[in-house]
């Protein structure tokens, strides 16, 4: 049996590969090809946390994967890392513990950075190059890291805004650090308003992003909205788009950024369709220049799968 650390798990690694992993993943989540119980959730009202349990298995895979992650959103305050976590590889032959991943949440904060990357590339106009990102915590870092790499070719260009001037200038020269510009902006409707797609990175309990902000043609991954009570889009945005994708229809209807307009009878499971559907070519990502595209990431558990195998491998090789 494996015991890995955080150190040895990030150096197995390779992006590439990881990128491939996923985008694979998300296939053969859309054909039906996983098994993938309901997501496991716990919530610290009192300690604004929470924690979500994914667990799943690939048809055919060697292994499957619990995976165990905690986000508590006070912690930055107390000189604590916002996101932790571990993943357990088991064989799907014996049972038998193969590996103990102690990425401290690390890998789930990659695997969501990636899928982003995924979503957005996806969506996004062939000619869009300016990518807003609201937040300025670990997964804003984690996106615009994702992104810069999967779409290199495309030279993109990043903005963020968030409601901490302070923590919006650590993002930025956290970023410097690693050749990557980020242009802070204080107003996140002119945000809005000069990006071609926009990724969303926080738990917000209410709207952040307003209907009348989003032209024609504009991209959003949105990624905050994981549990029950979290909504970053306004509804009628939602109910506006052209195209929306989610990671699970299940998952987006029931708790994702999708859940207030299917629950206000606005939008259907028929009005939306899956990434891993618009991955394998069997769903459009957008019809023209001017939709409105909104992709809905509430996480799987075939990410984890995939980021472990993607580690599992690295360490073998």
């Amino acid at each position: 049996m494996l015991d890995l650390t955080r150190a040895e798990i990030e150096a197995a690694v390779d992006l590439d590969r990881a990128f491939a992993a996923l985008e694979d993943g998300f296939r053969a989540a859309a054909a039906g090809r996983v098994q993938m119980p309901p997501v496991g959730y716990l919530g610290f009202p009192a300690h604004n946390g929470d924690c979500h349990i994914k667990f799943g298995h690939i048809a055919d895979d060697p292994i499957f994967v619990v995976k165990i992650a905690t986000g508590f959103y006070e912690n930055p305050a107390k000189g604590l890392p916002t996101t932790s976590g571990m993943m357990i590889a088991l064989s799907a032959e014996t049972g038998a513990v193969v590996a103990i991943l102690r990425d401290e949440g690390w890998l789930t904060d990659l695997r969501t950075g990636l899928a982003g990357a995924i979503a957005t590339r996806a969506g996004m106009r062939r000619d869009a190059r300016m990518i807003g990102v609201v937040g300025a915590g670990t997964q804003a870092r984690f996106q615009i890291r994702a992104a810069a790499h999967l779409l290199r070719e495309r030279e993109p260009r990043f903005a963020a805004w968030a409601r901490s001037p302070e923590r919006l200038e650590a993002l930025r020269r956290d970023l410097a650090k690693g050749g990557i510009a980020v242009e802070p902006v204080d107003d996140l409707e002119a945000l809005c308003a000069q990006s071609d797609a926009l990724i969303t990175t926080t738990p917000a309990a209410g709207p952040v992003i307003r209907d009348e902000w989003i032209g024609p043609g504009v991209h959003i991954t949105a990624l905050g909205a994981d549990a029950p009570g979290k909504q970053e889009l306004e509804t009628a945005l939602v109910a506006r788009a052209d195209i929306r994708i989610a990671d699970s229809l299940e998952q987006s209807l029931d708790h994702g950024e999708f859940a207030p307009a299917a629950a206000g009878g606005l939008i259907g499971r028929s009005d939306c369709v899956e990434l891993g559907a618009v991955l394998a070519g069997q769903a459009p990502a957008r019809r023209s220049d001017r939709d409105i595209t909104i992709a809905d990431l509430t996480g799987l558990a075939v990410q984890d799968i995939a980021i472990a195998r993607v580690v599992l491998d690295g360490i073998t090789r």
